[in-house]
This record gives C-alpha cells, sequence and structure tokens, in this order.
C-alpha cells in the first residue's frame, strides 16, 4: 500500500467517527483533572480489556519511537505483531496522536 494511500485510509477512518456525540465524550476526557478521576471515568467506561488494549498501545509506541525491534517489543509487552504494526503504521503515517501524547507527557516528565 502507497504512503499516500494509507494516510487517506487513516484520515477515513477518523472522519466516521466524528460527530457531536464523538466531541461530547473528548470534551467529558478534558474535563478531568487529575490521575484519579481519569482513573473513575475510564473504569466506568471501558472493560478491562479495553483499557489494556491501550496502555499497551502506548507503550508500545513509546518503544517503537525508542528504536526497539518488534521481537523486544513482543518481549516486553506482549503485545502481537499485528498489533505493533498497526501502531507503527499509525506513528508514521496517522493523525499525530501518539506523537503529540508522548511528547508533551515528556516534556511534562523534564
Amino acid at each position: 500500500m502507497r504512503e499516500l494511500d494509507i494516510k487517506k485510509e487513516i484520515v477515513g477512518k477518523m472522519n466516521q467517527f466524528k460527530d457531536q456525540e464523538m466531541d461530547d465524550l473528548f470534551e467529558g476526557i478534558l474535563a478531568l483533572e487529575t490521575i484519579e478521576e481519569c482513573y473513575q471515568f475510564f473504569v466506568d467506561l471501558c472493560t478491562a480489556n479495553e483499557l489494556l488494549s491501550m496502555k499497551q498501545r502506548l507503550q508500545v509506541a513509546k518503544l517503537i519511537r525508542s528504536g526497539e525491534t518488534y521481537t523486544h517489543i513482543q518481549e516486553k509487552t506482549g503485545s502481537s505483531s499485528t498489533t505493533i504494526s498497526r501502531v507503527k503504521r499509525c506513528l508514521d503515517y496517522g493523525e499525530n496522536g501518539y506523537h503529540l501524547v508522548l511528547d508533551r507527557v515528556d516534556a511534562d516528565i523534564k
């Protein structure tokens, strides 16, 4: 798949979710002020598996950005090669969401 085709596919997926209800969800998330409030909300909102998947994907993104191999990432996170590839594709061709979050978290730590 060509780079432009991958970008169109990812943007198309994003656009299919854009609506008022999704905006409401994101406004709710932005209203959270502490890590504890995030735990309260996300435990109510998501299943344990959904939370674990999100946590795993962010960890995979961190490891990819730090230059780790797929084998090391699989061993460290238990992620499948499919998950790692999907995260890598989003890092390379997505909406820069992973980069945005990881850059801000890194800046807050420093």
